[in-house]
């Protein structure tokens, strides 16, 4: 199976070394001193569970020179999607599959707008890693773990084939039928853990050692619940507690990131993040406050430091 990561920053880094590393053909599309880095000395990821160095990578900016693969592996930001659906062209034969793993909920569908709903399955990504440097992925922690399936119905003979990849390469996954409700479960967590460490600029530690951070924290993951129930009705009532609880045993250094990408003065994921909570909540008639201010708080670093 040919492989192409799109957006091979510390996500794709990642997974797809453990790719290359259990021997399947993967090209990398990538940008800037990132790329010049792997180009030059390949790629490297820290991992507690096992090192690597690849010394010889494939990767490119430019999807014209790989040609077409059986499966995309998409991790680019949220606000980079359409573009980077434009340009994924060269990269489709008349059965190529895309995977989304992005952050949110509204990745497949932008992708599906370009390419057709009928390409893409989703899934979600949990993992804690960063570019340490160029061409340097640093993965902390243990978890490092893909869930997917189809958008509708049981699992493809494209989802079997990716479950089968991750099998040997030795990547934790799950294959499930309900990938919509579990995305919704990841995301009333992350549009919490992205939006109030974003904007206290403290990591998640912080928060939850300050009871009126805390507070807001809870309230902001409980927004998300009350918007999510309406959008995804099979999801658990509960969910806003069980996360936050979940969130009590994270590391206290945990930072989301959004927060790396505003200290580092990059484009944040905002609008698909706390902006996608405000706007569903107020296309059902329900109040997000917390969601709204972080918004708005944020809102002039969207594009980048000002």
């Amino acid at each position: 199976m040919k492989i192409a990561i799109y957006g091979a920053g510390a996500l794709g880094g990642y997974f797809g070394a453990r790719l290359v590393q259990a021997g399947y053909d993967v090209a990398f599309i990538a940008r800037g001193a990132h790329l010049d880095a792997m180009r030059r000395d390949g790629l490297r990821v820290e991992s507690a569970l096992g090192d690597v160095h690849l010394a010889d990578v494939t990767a490119t900016d430019d999807p014209a020179r790989i040609g077409a693969v059986d499966l995309v592996l998409f991790l680019v930001k949220l606000q980079d999607t359409t573009a980077a659906a434009r340009a994924l062209a060269p990269l489709l034969g008349p059965d190529t599959a895309i995977a989304s793993f992005q952050n949110g909920i509204d990745g497949w569908r932008m992708i599906g707008e370009v390419v057709g709903d009928d390409r893409v399955f989703g899934g979600s990504a949990y993992i804690f890693a960063d570019v340490r440097a160029p061409g340097v992925v640093r993965h902390s922690g243990t978890l490092a773990r893909l869930v997917f399936g189809e958008l509708d119905g049981p699992p493809s003979d494209r989802v079997r084939a990716l479950d089968t990849a991750l099998t040997d390469a030795g990547v934790d996954h799950e294959v499930v039928d309900n990938v919509r409700v579990r995305t919704w479960e990841k995301f009333v967590l992350l549009s919490a853990v992205s939006g109030v460490t974003s904007l206290t600029r403290l990591p998640l530690g912080g928060i939850l050692a300050d009871d009126a951070c805390a507070s807001l924290f809870r309230d902001a993951l409980e927004e998300t619940t009350r918007v999510g129930l309406r959008e995804c009705p099979a999801l658990a009532a509960d969910i806003g507690e069980r996360q936050f609880a979940f969130a009590r045993s994270l590391p206290a250094g945990m930072r989301s990131s959004m927060f790396d990408d505003l200290e580092r003065g990059k484009p944040l994921e905002l609008e698909y993040l706390s902006g996608s909570v405000s706007r569903l909540g107020r296309s059902h008639g329900l109040e997000t406050p917390v969601h709204d201010v972080i918004f708005r708080a944020l809102s002039p670093y969207r594009n980048g430091r000002p």
